[in-house]
């Protein structure tokens, strides 16, 4: 019985081993050749690396526990809604309330204070909320997702003509902040139970997009802020870089730094726990042993973000701007780019939620899309976005260059991809550009583009854009590659069945 609750936590702490070891020695060997890093720094990473094992672990088992069988649970119930009318207002009340409670969301409303921040953040979450009931409309209506992307991404770049350059940059990468790890479990098991209920062929893919879309109506939200306000100039944040003259001390500075973020995750996840009770005394959908074990699943995702978001914040953030700034200021700046394509390869496997969507895809598909599979085309595609993004700071061409050909690509394709790729692709995107990236790739972005005198808004904003593109191609050659393979031998587009795909949590 004992070795029985141990499992889940072996499983997830190996998992949890093989994302983070990987950047962490990466990083040492930077600052121990070309980046050096003071001894204090170095302490503060190496316990923020300890400390993201461990989140990590509570937070993956957490998330099985928990967020999957209250989305999918939701998800189901609205499937059965005779109406449109309610569970579109459930869907925008919750997507609405989940953005709002966004850690990172609030970290990007620090950084464009030429607009009130309550004004960006409730703007971003109607945004949010808008798309999610969208998202309900097309699975109800069975519009493919390629066609509602292409509306909304057309709709989207016409947008950029009219908004200040400054803004562009900040406008793309809200719609990877947005999707943080306590949204994206949550919507991917909601979108799983509301197309679980359907019997047609294309319910398996309808249970992917949700993501894709909310992320479209966060950057929609700040463009529309950006043309509204007409700013003269936004202005970003500094990294707060904190040194330390021990062991203990770095000890101490962590220690004092977990209430802030004990507070963040709170207000995090009390919306969604608020809801699910409401939800729960309306439809009495689980029994009392569930609720036992969501209650617990909900203590373990609280425990493990909070030591998650304190590890990456306190421990790698300074991190990051020291070994951004050291390389592109010495003799050899371009170095910046295979550097960061190389931390780009080795930090996606480090954000939580990717995990969640490998596994979430891999059930989903019956195994027809391996979790293995999904993470190799994930880091392919990040390593490709950080080194065009670090190009970008050291050439400071513009965004858009890279943005419109990178989207129009990754909509082509989705006229010749199974419309399940497309999905997984899209949503892909946003849940890549989480907080890892937030608070470790965009400083050494930062850092790198103080060093060589560019500008921080237009050159090292974007990162987190540039992050959440080029996915979408990857993920969607490898569904191209997948066709082209059974094309090859005659065998049927891959679809599992339905009643395989809906998980009931006894």
């Amino acid at each position: 019985m004992k070795r029985t609750w141990l499992k889940p936590f072996g499983e997830k702490m190996r998992e949890s081993l093989a994302a983070v070891l990987p950047i962490t020695a990466v990083v040492v060997l930077l600052s121990v050749t070309i980046a050096p890093m003071s001894s204090g720094m170095t302490v503060m990473f190496c316990f923020g690396a300890l400390m993201l094992i461990v989140g990590m672990t509570l937070f993956n088992v957490g998330v099985d526990l928990s967020m999957m069988p209250m989305g999918e649970g939701v998800g189901v119930e609205m499937s059965k809604s005779r109406g449109l009318v309610l569970p579109m207002i459930v869907c925008f009340v919750l997507g609405a309330l989940i953005t709002i409670a966004e850690p990172d969301l609030q970290v990007l409303a620090q950084q464009v204070p030429s607009i009130p921040n309550q004004a960006l953040i409730f703007s971003v979450a109607a945004g949010v909320g808008l798309f999610l009931a969208i998202a309900l409309l097309r699975i109800v209506f069975q519009i493919k997702l390629s066609h509602a992307l292409l509306f909304f991404y057309a709709l989207t770049f016409l947008l950029t003509l009219f908004a200040p350059d400054d803004f562009i940059p900040v406008s793309f990468d809200s719609g990877g902040v947005t999707t943080g790890p306590v949204t994206v479990p949550f919507i991917m098991a909601m979108g799983i139970g509301m197309s679980s209920l359907r019997s047609d062929r294309n319910s398996q893919s309808d249970s992917f997009g949700l993501i894709s879309l909310c992320s479209i109506g966060s950057v929609l939200a700040v463009l529309l802020l950006g043309i509204f306000y007409s700013p003269d100039e936004a202005v970003s944040s500094s990294i707060r870089i904190t040194e330390v003259a021990s062991t203990k001390a770095a000890a101490a500075t962590l220690v004092q730094a977990l209430p802030e973020y004990a507070r963040e995750v709170a207000v995090a996840l009390i919306p969604i726990a608020v809801m699910f009770a409401l939800f729960q005394l309306v439809r009495r959908r689980f029994h009392t042993a569930q609720i036992k074990r969501i209650a617990i699943g909900l203590l373990y995702t609280y425990v493990g973000l909070v030591l998650f978001l304190t590890g990456v914040n306190e421990g790698f953030m300074a991190a990051g701007w020291q070994l951004g700034n050291t390389i592109a200021s010495g003799s050899t700046p371009y170095l910046l780019i295979p550097i960061g394509m190389v931390i780009g390869y080795f930090i996606v496997a480090a954000e939580p939620a990717v995990h969640v969507l490998n596994r979430q895809v891999e059930e989903v598909t019956n195994g027809n899309i391996t979790a293995r599979e999904m993470q190799i085309g994930l880091s392919i595609g990040i390593a490709i976005s950080v080194g065009l993004a670090m190009m970008r700071i050291l050439t400071g061409i513009s965004i858009m260059w890279l943005l419109i050909p990178g989207y129009a690509i990754a909509l082509i394709m989705t006229f010749f991809v199974p419309q399940l790729f497309t999905g997984v692709a899209f949503d892909s995107g946003g849940v890549a550009s989480g907080p890892m990236t937030a608070t470790f790739l965009s400083p050494i972005a930062m850092g790198a583009c103080e060093a060589v005198g560019g500008n921080m808004m237009t050159d090292a904003f974007g990162i987190v854009a540039m992050v959440a593109m080029t996915p979408l191609v990857t993920i969607q050659l490898l569904g191209l590659r997948d066709k082209l393979r059974r094309h090859a031998r005659k065998l049927p587009e891959r679809v599992a069945p339905v009643d395989e795909r809906v998980v009931y949590y006894d």
